[in-house]
């Protein structure tokens, strides 16, 4: 059985040793019994809202996703009318992700 980190304590220590000024902004997030990838990525955006670009492209190496949250992304694509290079640039992604995901997940349900 694969275990997730405790996304909602990592965020907090974070919070409280490195960002007390944001803590407010995250509070809405942190009060959820479990928070899901999507909301780590929420969680990111809010924190670190003014990183330099390089650092930025570090740490994108690192990301991972379940299905759960790429089958939300996948339909924020289609509620929202995006094309891949639009989708990739707003969860900051590659472009050549986008497709593999829409080629391994949307195949299949077709």
């Amino acid at each position: 059985m694969k275990t997730l980190p405790n996304y909602k304590r990592i965020y907090k220590d974070m919070l409280i040793m490195k960002y007390p000024e944001k803590a407010h902004l995250c509070n809405h997030i942190l009060k959820k019994k479990a928070i899901d990838i999507m909301d780590v990525i929420r969680l990111e955006q809010i924190i670190c809202s003014k990183k330099k670009y390089a650092d930025s492209r570090f740490d994108q190496k690192l990301k991972s996703y379940d299905k759960k949250t790429i089958f939300e992304i996948l339909d924020y694509q289609k509620k929202n009318r995006l094309n891949n290079s639009q989708l990739a640039k707003h969860f900051k992604l590659s472009r050549n992700t986008v497709t593999k995901w829409k080629n391994c997940f949307c195949k299949r349900i077709l």
